[in-house]
C-alpha cells in the first residue's frame, strides 16, 4: 500500500502513520457507503491501513475517527492528504479519482453582476427571510430562486456558473434569487408555513424589485429540494420548473434511519401524498448522488413525478451529499433544464 492516501481504477486506501502506536484505533467517516471502515495496523509501515474496493464516486470526501486507549474519540482531516473541500459544516479531506475533472466552466472569465439584498417579513416564521437578488439593473424576466442560496453561492459556485453560462451564450440573461436558510430543519421541512411565506411573501417581494417576472425556477439541495417541491405542490402556479438535487424524500420503507430527525412525519405524509398526487406537472430535473443514501427515494420520487405528467429527467452522478457533487451537476444538467423552460418564455 502506499504512504498516502490514494484512489485508482478499482481500488481506494487510506493510511494514517502512528510510528509509536499510540492509539487504538482508527476509523473512516464518510457518506458514501463504505461499510468496511475500520483500519488495521500495518507493523512494517507504522502506520494503520485501510484498502476497500472502490465505490461508484468520481471523489470521496472523508475524515478519520481516531480512537484513543483512554476510550476518548477525536474526529480529524488526513494530515498527509493537502486537498481540502469546504462544505456546510466545516472542511473535510478529500480523495480525486483519476477520472474526475472539475467542470470547466470554474476557469471561466466572468465578471459577476451586482446583487441587492432584501429582508422579507414572515411572522409566520417568527423572523424574517434574507434573500439577495444576483442580476442586472434592468428586468430579464427570468428568474432563478435557489434555497440555502448563499451557501450554495459559497460551496457550489451557483453565481459563477450562472454568471459563466450566460457569457458564453448558453442560457439567455436572468437573476438569481439566494434565499437564505434561516431555521433550515423547521421551514424546510414540509412546513405549509414556509411553503406560504416563500411563494407568498418572497416571491411577491422579489417581483416586486425585478418588475417584469415571466418565468420562475426553483433550485434546492436535499431538504430544500424536498421544500421546493412542497411549495410548487401546495401552491402550484408558482413555479415553471423544478430543479431537485438530492433531494430529502424519506419513505419508511427506504430512510428507518431518519426517525430521529424531528420533523420526520411530516415529511413523510408529504412525500406519500406527492407520490400519489399529480400537482401541476412542470417541467423537472433531479440530480442524486450514485453513492449517497438518498439515491433510492430520488428514484421513486422521480418515477412518480413521471407518473403524474411531468416531464423528469433523472442523473445519478458519481459523487456524494454534498455541494461539490450539486455543482458538478449544474453543466448539462441545469442548463438543459433552463433551455427546455425558458426557450418560449
Amino acid at each position: 500500500m502506499a504512504e498516502v492516501s490514494g484512489c485508482d481504477g478499482g481500488e481506494i486506501w487510506f493510511r494514517f502513520g502512528d510510528p509509536d502506536r499510540k492509539l487504538a484505533g482508527v476509523r473512516l467517516q464518510q457518506r458514501i457507503g463504505i461499510k468496511s471502515t475500520d483500519f488495521r495496523y500495518d507493523e512494517q509501515a507504522r502506520s494503520w491501513t485501510l484498502a476497500v474496493p472502490r465505490p461508484a464516486a468520481w471523489r470521496i470526501e472523508y475524515q478519520f475517527e481516531l480512537r484513543h486507549p483512554d476510550g476518548r474519540t477525536e474526529t480529524v482531516n488526513d494530515p498527509d492528504n493537502p486537498r481540502r473541500v469546504a462544505g456546510a459544516f466545516g472542511e473535510k479531506s478529500v480523495l480525486e479519482c483519476p477520472d474526475y475533472a472539475p467542470p470547466a466552466w470554474l476557469d471561466a472569465p466572468v465578471d459577476e453582476p451586482p446583487a441587492r439584498d432584501l429582508a422579507v417579513a414572515a411572522p409566520a416564521l417568527g423572523r424574517d427571510v434574507e434573500v439577495r437578488i444576483v442580476g442586472p439593473d434592468r428586468p430579464t424576466g427570468l428568474v432563478l430562486v435557489a434555497h440555502d442560496g448563499p451557501e450554495f453561492a459559497r460551496l457550489g459556485g451557483l453565481g459563477r456558473f450562472s454568471a459563466a453560462m450566460v457569457a458564453a451564450g448558453r442560457l439567455p440573461e436572468h437573476h438569481l434569487v439566494l434565499i437564505a436558510p434561516g431555521e433550515r430543519d423547521e421551514w424546510y421541512s414540509a412546513n405549509p408555513a414556509y411553503a406560504q411565506t416563500l411563494t407568498g411573501a418572497v416571491l411577491p417581494a422579489v417581483v416586486g424589485e425585478l418588475g417584469d417576472v415571466r418565468s420562475v425556477i426553483g433550485v434546492g439541495v436535499s431538504l430544500g429540494a424536498l421544500a421546493m417541491l412542497h411549495a410548487h405542490h401546495l401552491h402550484p402556479t408558482a413555479f415553471a420548473g423544478l430543479f431537485l438535487q438530492s433531494g430529502s424524500f424519506f419513505l419508511p420503507r427506504l430512510d428507518p434511519q431518519e426517525r430521529g430527525f424531528g420533523p420526520y412525519r411530516r415529511i413523510v405524509r408529504f412525500v406519500g401524498r406527492a407520490m400519489r398526487e399529480p400537482g401541476r406537472p412542470v417541467p423537472t430535473a433531479i440530480t442524486c448522488g450514485a453513492v449517497e443514501e438518498n439515491l433510492g427515494n430520488n428514484r421513486c420520487m422521480a418515477g412518480a413525478l413521471r407518473g403524474h405528467g411531468y416531464p423528469v429527467a433523472l442523473a445519478e452522478v458519481p459523487d456524494g451529499h454534498n455541494f461539490t457533487a450539486w455543482r458538478d451537476a449544474l453543466d448539462p444538467h441545469l442548463v438543459d433544464l433552463l433551455g427546455r423552460v425558458w426557450r418560449d418564455a
